[in-house]
């Protein structure tokens, strides 16, 4: 199976986390929906399996019309071979949203929504620079079960700047009460030479402490477990039968096709990406010139994508899938790596997968990265 991912690079405001496109970029959004059509033809050979998962990501997808997102799934029926049931999911911001969009979305072959809610607090979204409110979140969820939608998943932020573990707490009940199928919570990361990052160099925006953070992590797992959300995956949680398709390919490395400015592609033997600029993305497409950069993996690459995409599961580092898949010195640097963290308990060893504990799961970027193989 492979998975589609549509990377709509719009925003109507600049956002905490980088500079990214303003509304004046608008005026370029049908060059852009025409550009991503052609990319799609131009790329009918890139995957050889039936397509399972379709995702509109950004950016924010929702500020396309329907008959644009309309016009670009039927580009990609036209070209690949989309399975009867697969996931198409959009995210959408809760501003964009009417009953009306929605039910029109349902009607052109969404079938699941991804809402970036990030908190149901006014005073955290205006913090974060979030165009919408506490009550255009819960009006857009409540507009998505009108229009007939089942599967909705909304993301969470936590550590946003002034904000409280009771804060936190009340941001979870409140997503649990709203028979949500999904959701994703990210705890606040300060990326170096973003807007946000700035604020704290600057002392406009003090950290949450660490302390607090696990705090936060550890209630939010402990309550979605105690109201039947599965977690999955790190920052995922979902009600039985309503994993995100897409997101799991990622995790199970599928090949996946990526199209549009920035977005990146993977078929297993390769890595691919889009140039960033919609300009020149748009005008290279036009012209049939080069518009992405190419990188063949070698089976150290392999190995370290492996490494990174399973411990961020709850599965794990399936062993014996690593020891079949790669040479035997790459299962030795495994376990030779994860001793430490076996010691301390942030690691375990379980019917042959190698997984994070909880205490684990707050230091995962750092045993990732030991876990991984540098040089030879």
């Amino acid at each position: 199976m492979a998975g589609i991912y549509i990377h709509i690079p719009f925003c109507k405001t600049k956002c905490i986390y980088c500079d990214f496109y303003s509304i004046t970029d608008f005026e370029q959004q049908k060059e852009l929906v025409d550009s991503l059509i052609l990319e799609i033809k131009q790329r009918n050979d890139y995957l050889k399996e039936q397509v399972n998962t379709i995702y509109f990501g950004g950016g924010t997808p929702s500020t396309l019309s329907v008959s644009e997102i309309d016009a670009i799934l039927r580009a990609f029926f036209k070209t690949f071979q989309i399975e009867k049931d697969t996931e198409i999911t959009l995210e959408a911001n809760p501003d964009d949203l009417t009953l009306d969009y929605l039910k029109k979305l349902r009607n052109v072959g969404i079938n699941r929504l991804s809402m970036g809610v990030q908190s149901f607090d006014d005073a955290q979204l205006k913090a974060i620079n979030r165009r919408h409110s506490a009550q255009a979140a819960l009006n857009s969820i409540e507009m998505a079960h009108r229009a007939g939608f089942s599967n909705i998943s909304i993301d969470l932020i936590y550590g946003l700047p002034g904000q409280s573990l009771e804060s936190w707490k009340e941001q979870v009940d409140k997503a649990i009460s709203l028979d949500v199928q999904h959701i994703s919570a990210y705890g606040l990361i300060y990326e170096e030479n973003t807007p946000l990052w700035r604020d704290m160099k600057a002392g406009r925006v003090i950290p949450t402490d660490d302390e607090t953070m696990i705090d936060m992590y550890n209630y939010l797992v402990a309550t979605c477990r105690k109201n039947g959300f599965e977690q999955y995956e790190i920052a995922n949680f979902a009600k039985n039968g309503y994993r995100s398709r897409h997101n799991s390919s990622y995790w199970k490395q599928q090949p996946y096709l990526g199209i549009g400015p920035a977005a990146h592609s993977y078929d297993g033997d390769s890595r691919q990406w889009n140039i960033s600029s919609i300009r020149k993305y748009c005008k290279n497409i036009a012209n049939n010139e080069p518009y992405f950069e190419k990188e063949i993996l070698s089976e150290q690459d392999k190995y370290n994508d492996f490494v990174m995409v399973s411990l961020r599961t709850m599965d794990g580092i399936n062993l014996a899938a690593l020891k079949r898949d790669f040479n035997e010195k790459y299962l030795e640097h495994c376990i030779n790596s994860a001793k430490k963290y076996l010691e301390n308990n942030k690691l375990h060893i379980k019917e042959d997968f190698l997984r994070l504990s909880p205490d684990g799961v707050m230091l995962s970027d750092r045993i990732i990265v030991d876990l991984m193989k540098v040089g030879n």
